[in-house]
């Protein structure tokens, strides 16, 4: 997980420069074309079969997945890039919010409240650590670039949630990034037919290309990485260690790109990690006491 979140980092920077060029949807396409070429020859060499049992599920993850992830290539495009990065990684608190709506729909019968106050209070600081860091954005009329950026978080919340189902399911992690690749492949060539069309061969420079295949490369790394992470680590570890990805995006966004350092932005990226983490303790809590014993 502290692999993926440096690549993704270092993805991130790619993609803000590409930004410049290229449209979000032609990025997610050749993001994603380098994935399908580089898992589809994994897979070969490993041996792994494309068919699938559970097809429904690759969809469901893939949709929610790639939505997530051109929105969130748009919100780089317009915004610091740490500020970006930090919106996308409210998928802990958002997960928390549907752990507070299942359990507010489940006592409804009865009438009994079991939801518990710690989980409100971390995502209410969560939301609160959005404002703080959307602060400055909304000054310079960022605002639309920032409602993208999380609403990139809320939809890689479901995407997070769908591939640890996966896991579960005895899918390969080649087999989870292949199709979303796939996915990602489709969705880029429509987003950019839809927005104007992708570029010409010959309208490519070399440096555009390179960027390209780093962003490809550098996002397929990360991708395994986070989806073997998901599939066989602790969830609370995973999230203390994918917040790093904040820390290093930060980093490149002011060293790369000049982006301004905020009190009010480093605040809400403070208080954004201490309720993700805090969101998902607590959600480990329930889920062992939600495991039946040995004894049933």
């Amino acid at each position: 997980m502290l692999g993926a979140a440096l690549l993704f980092s270092l993805m991130g920077a790619g993609v803000k420069l590409a930004s410049s060029t290229y449209g979000a949807g032609e990025i997610v396409f050749f993001r994603a074309l380098v994935g399908l070429v580089l898992m589809g020859g994994l897979m070969k060499l490993r041996q792994v079969p494309l068919a699938t049992p559970v097809p429904a599920m690759h969809f469901w993850r893939s949709l929610s997945g790639v939505t997530s992830l051109c929105l969130w290539f748009y919100a780089i495009g317009g915004l610091p890039l740490g500020t970006a990065v930090t919106l996308n990684y409210m998928s802990s608190v958002w997960i928390a919010l549907f752990l507070i709506g299942g359990a507010v729909i489940m006592a409804a019968p009865s009438g009994t409240n079991t939801v518990d106050g710690r989980l409100v209070a971390s995502v209410l600081a969560g939301f609160a650590g959005v404002a703080l860091v959307l602060r400055p954005t909304i000054a310079q009329d960022q605002i639309w670039f920032g409602l993208c950026g999380l609403l990139s978080g809320l939809l890689a919340a479901m995407a997070y949630l769908q591939v640890s189902a996966l896991g579960r399911a005895g899918e390969p992690e080649e087999r989870v990034v292949f199709y979303f690749s796939l996915g990602g492949l489709l969705a880029g060539l429509g987003v950019a037919l839809a927005m104007g069309g992708m570029s010409t061969l010959d309208s490519h420079r070399p440096e555009g290309l390179a960027l390209l295949l780093g962003i490809g490369v550098l996002a397929t790394a990360a991708q395994w990485m986070l989806t073997r992470a998901y599939a066989i680590g602790s969830a609370l570890v995973n999230s203390a260690l994918q917040y790093m990805g904040i820390v290093f995006s930060f980093v490149l966004g002011v060293w790369l790109f000049d982006d301004p350092v905020t009190l009010s932005a480093l605040a809400g990226m403070a208080l954004i990690v201490a309720a993700g983490l805090t969101a998902t303790a607590l959600r480990q809590k329930v889920v062992r006491a939600d495991k039946p014993s040995a004894e049933t």
